[in-house]
Formats: structure tokens, C-alpha cells, sequence
């Protein structure tokens, strides 16, 4: 049987670019060379589009943008193409089919159900959620009320919009409050990797903090500081998903945000986690019921806190979470005994199975 074509895309309009170019070095090296042929398209900070041919290991650096051997290119939301148009040199336009796309794509523009959307136009088969799923994902405040609906319990909250920054911050604030206490954490809508968030402990600290986050979103959302451990679990499945075991994420810093992710050497990841087994079982439980409500598919991280009570907390869910070398998702799945190769190539037979592509 042929081989199947992958094309894998990474970095990206969003502030998120650089993780992306590193997951998709990760990505990349472990999808199964016997039964895939990969192809490479890389998105620039501008929006353009590239097949790249060049080394892998060059994409990390950002310096894969300059490769002489790069070629314009788009995908066609028309059926007919099944993937990429590409514009050779001498002014000729191919057709690059392809049997899946594999969005290594973090953030805006990439995780919230925007390329997801053209992935379904044009009827190819693609990793992850779906465009609905990955939409209400991304949206912390729709995320919150889709799992509030499922009795699922998440931090409390209160939601602003940028049109009430300037004539109702001073009541929002009231309101803020009134129903949470400090310290509170102030948060983009609709940005990942803790990008814009802060948190504050006074009235002067949360209005800094909404102001800073209407630069990276038009809605905000102030959540009640929980005192907890940070815990996460990874999830896998169409209609019948499981989830792994449970990881805990020990930060240097004040918080887990962009910093602590990805530059402080401070930060921990412990797998699996020091927990009970009742507290274990809680976690992927509530995982699996957060991933099913918001209807995902494929893949997603659940992000916790457990209290000293015992309580778990959904956080957020990432649909696309990050394949770096210190990412929990690919570490907790391999320590649930699914080796990278494994992983990937579970997750593109899964988007086949979805939809409804024979790979035998």
C-alpha cells in the first residue's frame, strides 16, 4: 500500500509562533517514516504561506523563512485540490494533494477553529478538534460556561468587554469584588500559553491587569486566584477517548505564565504527579467529562488545580498543547506507554476515522 501524505504545518500569525516551530520539529522527526511521507508547510509571523524542503532542524531558529528552496503557497477550500496550491518559479501553479493535515499551529489563527474551518471546506482529513471544539476551547469565558452547564467545576469568574473599558470599568470592577476576592487573575479570552495574563492583588492591579490584556484580545476574563496544585492530563479519542495519567507543573515563578513555560529553568514537571489514587482518578475522570462536553476530538491537554481539600478545578483546555521537549502532553502519553511514533501516528489515523477515510 502507498504511503500517506502529511503535511505539517507550523508557525503561524500568533504570539505563540516560535513554540510552534519547535512542536513541529517534534512532530516531524516522530511521525512513522514506513507509513507516512511528510511534506512541510510553514506559515510566516506575516501570514505567508510556504512549502518548505529544507532541514528540520533549521525551523526552530526561524531560519527556514529564508531557505532559496522555499515556495509560495495556499490551501484551496475547493474539494477538487485536497490540499495545497503551490507557485513554482517559473510562474506554473500545482496541486500538492494530500491525504492529512497535521496543524502543529499554536494560538491564534491556528488553535481557535480558524484554519480548522478551511481544513473542513475543503473536506481534508485533519489532527485535532474540530472547528466548533477547538473555537469554544480557545475562549476561556465560553469554556467556562460550557463546563458550569455540565456541572463541571471551574474557577469563578467575570467577563469584560473591551466596548465596557471605557465607560463601565470602574462597575465591572465592583462587580469583580463583589462576587471574587483577591487574588484575582485577569486573562485574554482568547490567547494560550498564558500570554497577557497577570495577576492582581488590588484595585490598582486589576485595573493595569484588564487594560494590558485588551492588547491582545477584545474580551477579558477575571478569575478568583484558586490556592492549589497545578496538575494536568492528556487526552486522546474520537467517541471513545482515554485519558492518561496525571503530571504536576512546579513553577519559579509567582505563576505559570509564558516565562515559566518556557524560559525558566525553575520550572518542573513531575510525571506522574504525587498524588492519591483517588485523586487521580478524579482528575481523568473530570478530564474526560470537560473534553466530551466541549465536544473534542483528537487530542487535548485538561489543566487543573487540586485544592487542599481535595477539589478539582478545571483550568483551561488546550486542544492543540505543545510538543516542545518539555511539553507534558507527549510526556504523559508516553508514560501511559505510547511512544512518540505511536502517538502521531494515532492521532492522524484518528482524524482518518473521522472522517470516514479507509487506511487499510
Amino acid at each position: 500500500m502507498a504511503k500517506l501524505k502529511v503535511a505539517v504545518i507550523f508557525g503561524g500569525k500568533s504570539n505563540e509562533h516560535e513554540i510552534s516551530l519547535i512542536s513541529a520539529v517534534h512532530v516531524i522527526k516522530s511521525i512513522p517514516k514506513d507509513q507516512y511521507d511528510v511534506i512541510t508547510i510553514g506559515i510566516s509571523k506575516k501570514g505567508h504561506w510556504f512549502k518548505y524542503s529544507g532541514e528540520t532542524e533549521l525551523i526552530p531558529t526561524g531560519e527556514w523563512e529564508k531557505h532559496p528552496d522555499n515556495v509560495p503557497c495556499i490551501f484551496s477550500p475547493d474539494p477538487i485540490h485536497k490540499g495545497f496550491i503551490a507557485f513554482e518559479s517559473d510562474g506554473e501553479a500545482v496541486n500538492i494533494k494530500v491525504d492529512c493535515v497535521f496543524p502543529v499551529l499554536h494560538g491564534r489563527n491556528g488553535e481557535d477553529g480558524t484554519v480548522q474551518g478551511l481544513f473542513e471546506l475543503a473536506g481534508v482529513p485533519f489532527v485535532g478538534c474540530d472547528l466548533l471544539s477547538s473555537a469554544m476551547c480557545m475562549d476561556k469565558d465560553i469554556t467556562h460556561t460550557i463546563l458550569e452547564a455540565n456541572g463541571i467545576r471551574t474557577a469563578k469568574w467575570v467577563r469584560i468587554l473591551r466596548s465596557e473599558l471605557d465607560t463601565k470599568l470602574a462597575e465591572k470592577c465592583d462587580e469583580m469584588e463583589r462576587i471574587l476576592s483577591y487574588p484575582m487573575f485577569v486573562k485574554p479570552c482568547n490567547c494560550g500559553s498564558s500570554v497577557g495574563i497577570t495577576k492582581a492583588k488590588d484595585r490598582a492591579g486589576l485595573e493595569a491587569g484588564i487594560k494590558l490584556a485588551f492588547v491582545h484580545d477584545k474580551k477579558v476574563i477575571v478569575e478568583e486566584g484558586i490556592t492549589g496544585r497545578e496538575l494536568e492530563c492528556a487526552v486522546m479519542g474520537n467517541d471513545s477517548a482515554f485519558a492518561s495519567g496525571v503530571g504536576e507543573i512546579k513553577t519559579g515563578c509567582e505563576f505559570y505564565d509564558y516565562q515559566a513555560k518556557y524560559e525558566d529553568e525553575a520550572s518542573q514537571v513531575i510525571i506522574p504527579a504525587e498524588i492519591n489514587d483517588a485523586e487521580r482518578e478524579a482528575i481523568r475522570e473530570t478530564a474526560l467529562r470537560g473534553y466530551r462536553a466541549l465536544g473534542c476530538e483528537g487530542l487535548a491537554r485538561v489543566d487543573f488545580f487540586l485544592t487542599d481539600k481535595g477539589e478539582v478545578i478545571i483550568n483551561e483546555i488546550n486542544t492543540l498543547p505543545g510538543h516542545t521537549g518539555i511539553s507534558m502532553y507527549p510526556k504523559l502519553m508516553e508514560q501511559a506507554g505510547i511512544p512518540y511514533e505511536e502517538q502521531e501516528d494515532r492521532l492522524i489515523k484518528l482524524a482518518l476515522d473521522r472522517a470516514g477515510v479507509d487506511y487499510e
